[in-house]
């Protein structure tokens, strides 16, 4: 198993965190030493999951703070609240939703897994990067999927207002999160700031975002999916691509990681190819002007 490397004195910002891999990943930095905050939708499930990883970690310090990526206002809340307290090492963009068998929007009109997967953590990045600028190594990573292989950005209908099929739509969310950890590296390395902007991918792990994504907007749930013979593994291996971009002193500026076994289905964690479907030169730059157009954020001017 992965070991994370001390974090003591790093403060993190995990979203996602109170379920699946957002809670692994917070439970095991937090048992690295570091100041977790959980951000989460539900503070019900935030206060279980913190008082779970402190059964684990005694001496952790997590704090759970509320923050939905289906709407601006609470991103915007969230991060002056972050920036208000003026510190900040890491930010973790993990949380998302999956393949809801209907079209559904956000707050802000967008189609479901295009806001929440892309244009709310977008928005919140940018955001934060003014506090995490103020670190001397900060880090954003930014988990995509191996769904990203094979998505498409659909310039054309973005919302996918003309036709709606779950998977491309959630393929698409992905590959635009792949794309904009790129991007955001090559700022980073332009601007000569110290942050260092990664990007993982969790290869096929069990978690409970399938089931409830497929359950969203449905009267009675689904059954449980029956088990495939295609290799996965759980939120602990899951994980780990996850941990080592965020955490190990190996990490590269806008490298991608993943499980290193059956294709990048599962394995320890190892640096991955930036799929064909993210190879154009132009991409990352169309799809971070896109998450400008949509949240209306964009990069600060000047940083103190």
């Amino acid at each position: 198993m992965y070991r994370v490397p001390d974090q003591t004195g790093r403060r993190v910002v995990v979203t996602g965190a109170n379920s699946g891999l957002g809670r692994e990943t917070a439970s095991r930095l937090a048992g690295a030493g570091a100041s977790v905050v959980m951000a989460v939708r539900d503070a019900g499930k935030g206060e279980a999951a913190r008082r779970d990883i402190l059964t684990l970690h005694p001496d952790a310090h997590l704090e759970v703070r509320i923050l939905d990526l289906a709407d601006l206002a609470s991103v915007h809340a969230f991060a002056d609240s972050i920036a208000a307290d003026g510190r900040l090492d890491g930010l973790i963009n993990n949380a998302g939703v999956m393949i809801p068998p209907s079209r559904l929007e956000t707050t802000e009109g967008f189609e479901l897994q295009l806001g929440t997967n892309f244009a709310g953590p977008f928005a919140l990045t940018v955001r934060l990067l003014p506090v995490l600028l103020q670190s001397p190594a900060p880090r954003v990573t930014t988990v995509s999927s191996m769904t990203a292989n094979w998505g498409r950005i659909r310039f054309d209908d973005l919302q996918s207002r003309e036709g709606y099929r779950p998977s491309p739509a959630y393929s698409q969310s992905k590959l635009a999160d792949l794309l904009m950890g790129l991007h955001l590296a090559t700022i980073a390395t332009d601007r000569d700031w110290p942050l260092l902007s990664t990007i993982a991918h969790p290869g096929y792990t069990r978690t409970n975002l399938q089931t409830a994504g497929r359950n969203l907007g449905r009267d009675e749930p689904l059954r449980p999916a029956r088990r495939t013979l295609v290799p996965s593994q759980l939120p602990p291996q899951g994980a780990e691509p996850i941990l080592f971009a965020a955490a190990d002193p190996a990490a590269d500026q806008g490298a991608y990681y993943g499980p290193s076994q059956w294709g990048g289905l599962v394995g320890p964690p190892a640096r991955v190819g930036i799929p064909r479907s993210a190879r154009d030169p132009q991409l990352p730059a169309r799809v971070w002007a896109i998450g400008e157009s949509l949240t209306g954020v964009t990069l600060p001017t000047a940083t103190t």
